[in-house]
């Protein structure tokens, strides 16, 4: 048996109660079917990994203008949300909690990933970079369409609606994606953001999107079921700020009074950042007073220490999830660790998806 006790240790989340610190993060898996709608083998895929402390679904875009990659769920119709019902239930059946994360992709899309809708962004500014088609593979992101005023208060008010869709399918909860690149990260990013309204120029212009997309969100699932992820000093997805720190002050200063039940924070790797906060554990417990999750390269042995710490409540585990279903157990007996294949990570079917071994067979 292994000697993680504080990883093991069982914490309440505002009423949530929580086995043990193990969390499962957010994962595109590109396994959604026409319509972007769910099905029996996604269910089967979340039931699997319901021994997490908390699963955080993969990204799902709250509109048709939301969808980036190729066969990602949305959460903006009647049949996606008895798509999402059907793996609600599956989780809870086998004694999980799962959150559904909105992930609005932006100018990080491609025409021929979406069966309508727009590609939009802060500002017209093209992203670097490639987004892969199904049918022509990689190709440049298009100049994105920047939203008017107008248009962003009907993006807001999509994220409500795709909220009220997360209530109708029996979520335990919402986490807004406002990290990675995407449209709240862009809002965010003075190198995409050129904007001379409300919502861009100075800081507190900057995080206003962010800040009244939660204010719907909350007013809708209330603050004890909605958590926010960010991720100050990532430069995925072509974005940069020579000052995050302020940036994610205000943002975290702007959400105090709204008081989400949680902070979800990714640690970039070194190769895509810039400007990264020294102390991002004093910048989120400074600024923030709810549950802080933390995500990006833990062990178990590391992720034990951050909480013993204080660097964290709770810690997110990715493809060690993917490819270890029963990973809280894993950690438990100190169990070897299946490893994961990259080559199946967004290839639709059920290899490298709901195959990998678990302890029981």
């Amino acid at each position: 048996m292994s000697d993680y006790s504080n990883l093991f240790q069982s914490y309440d989340m505002r009423g949530l109660s929580l086995p043990h610190r193990i969390v499962m993060s957010p994962m595109t898996r590109s396994r959604a079917g026409e319509g972007d709608v769910q099905g029996e083998m996604n269910a089967e895929y979340y039931a699997q990994r319901a021994s997490a402390a908390l699963i955080v679904t993969e990204g799902v875009q709250p509109s048709l203008d939301g969808k980036g990659y190729c066969r990602t769920p949305g959460i903006h119709t009647d049949a996606q949300v008895a798509g999402w019902k059907l793996i609600t239930d599956a989780v809870h059946a086998k004694g999980g909690r799962i959150v559904c994360q909105l992930m609005h992709a932006g100018r990080i899309a491609h025409p021929l990933n979406k069966s309508g809708g727009n590609i939009v962004s802060a500002s017209a500014v093209q992203a670097g970079g490639q987004m892969f088609t199904v049918q022509e593979g990689p190709q440049d992101h298009p100049v994105p369409h920047a939203l008017t005023t107008d248009e962003v208060k009907a993006t807001i008010a999509e994220f409500r609606h795709a909220a009220e869709c997360c209530k109708r399918a029996g979520f335990d909860g919402i986490e807004l994606h406002a990290g990675q690149g995407y449209l709240p990260m862009q809002f965010l990013s003075p190198n995409v953001n050129q904007r001379d309204d409300a919502y861009g120029g100075s800081v507190a212009n900057r995080v206003r999107f962010s800040i009244e997309i939660m204010e719907q969100l909350i007013d809708v699932m209330g603050a004890d079921q909605v958590g926010i992820r960010i991720a100050p000093g990532n430069t995925f997805n072509d974005v940069k700020d020579d000052a995050p720190e302020e940036t994610y002050t205000a943002l975290l200063q702007g959400l105090r009074p709204l008081n989400p039940v949680y902070l979800h924070v990714v640690t970039p790797f070194p190769h895509m950042s810039h400007a990264v906060p020294e102390n991002m554990t004093e910048l989120c417990r400074s600024n923030f007073d709810g549950t802080l999750i933390r995500n990006g390269g833990y062990t178990a042995e590391s992720a034990d220490a951050a909480i013993a710490s204080g660097e964290a409540d709770l810690v997110a585990f990715g493809k060690m999830f993917l490819a270890n279903p029963d990973l809280p157990k894993r950690f438990e007996v100190g169990a070897e660790l299946n490893e994961w294949d990259m080559d199946t990570f967004y290839a639709p079917g059920p290899k490298g998806y709901i195959d990998y071994p678990t302890l029981e067979g």
